[in-house]
């Protein structure tokens, strides 16, 4: 049987040297700041029942649960440097383990990010990650700072990974070709950081978030920190390539409060398109204008016409079943 220690020397521990001035071995990691640079810090949890099925498959695991924190890095133009892995397990399994490293160092390792402490213990499966980033002050794209006649912008597509959990859960029928295609979304997201720094260093961003819990959950954020409010067109929200074969209804509540897309959303001045365009072109990340923000709070839903709509949408809550 593994115990602790061991667990993390063949699992977690690197031999390889990183940016960490002092790292896995000791009581704490040192960490030492580039000159000139901020660190931004976040934290995410996973647990089994909550945010993943049980038995869901290692590999894609350990790659999700480092894919949600480098995606709110991309959210403030952060540059990944490192992060610590604290972990829940009932039993020290060693094929689980050989996965969960495997998909964990992979996006670690595409990203520069290097693992640099943590912690373990036997409990239920429960999986936080804490990560730390770098940029330059003044770079980083706050929530609040959205302004009145700014687009609104999306990366990527939205509501595959709410079509597959949907699936799962067999709230609709799915064929196979679908439910695979619309799963990868959900089990391996792409953290956006490419973009997201992009923008950061180019300045042309106002506001950002990552889109976690769904579009008009999370763009609500924007607007109640910027206080402002928005138009939302729903039929330009651009659909995962399985969603866009489903019904128009079914396509605007996942696109538009699905959940768990980990796409971009982020507001810039109209003047900004054809270089937002450009510079994401540059990043290999499609992005869509879906809206503007506008100086009335609220925020309104509208079709591809401008009529309004109305939508009974509701994101995800860690708080309700």
């Amino acid at each position: 049987m593994l115990s602790e220690f061991d667990l993390i020397k063949q699992y977690f521990a690197r031999p390889r040297a990183g940016r960490a001035t002092l790292g896995i071995g000791d009581d704490c990691a040192l960490l030492t700041p580039a000159p000139g640079l901020q660190t931004a810090i976040s934290s995410d949890m996973l647990v089994e029942g909550r945010h993943f099925f049980a038995g869901a498959d290692a590999r894609k695991l350990g790659h999700k649960s480092l894919a949600v924190n480098l995606s709110d890095l991309a959210a403030m133009g952060a540059r990944p440097v490192a992060f610590t892995l604290a972990l829940a397990l009932p039993a020290a399994e060693r094929g689980w383990l050989a996965g969960f490293a495997d998909g964990l160092f992979a996006l670690a390792d595409a990203h520069g990010c290097e693992l640099i402490g943590g912690d373990t213990t036997k409990g239920p499966l429960n999986i936080c990650i804490t990560v730390f980033g770098e940029l330059a002050p003044g770079e980083a794209l706050r929530r609040a700072a959205a302004r009145a006649g700014d687009d609104i912008w999306i990366s990527g597509t939205l509501g595959d990974a709410r079509l597959a959990l949907a699936g799962y859960r067999a709230e609709l029928a799915l064929d196979a070709a679908s439910l695979e295609q619309a799963a990868a979304r959900m089990h391996t997201p792409t953290p956006r950081l490419a973009l997201g720094t992009a923008l950061a260093r180019a300045g042309l961003a106002h506001a950002a978030i990552d889109i976690s819990d769904g579009l008009t959950g999370d763009l609500g954020h924007i607007l109640a920190a910027s206080r402002v409010g928005a138009t939302l067109d729903v039929d330009a929200l651009p659909a995962g390539p399985a969603l866009a074969r489903q019904p128009l209804e079914l396509r605007r509540r996942f696109t538009a409060a699905g959940g768990d897309d980990y796409e971009l959303c982020f507001t810039a001045p109209a003047g900004a398109r054809a270089a937002i365009l450009a510079l994401a072109a540059g990043a290999a990340t499609p992005v869509t204008r879906v809206g503007r923000i506008d100086a009335a709070p609220g925020l309104r839903l509208v079709d591809g016409a401008a009529r309004p709509l109305d939508l009974q949408l509701e994101g995800f809550d860690h708080f309700k079943s």
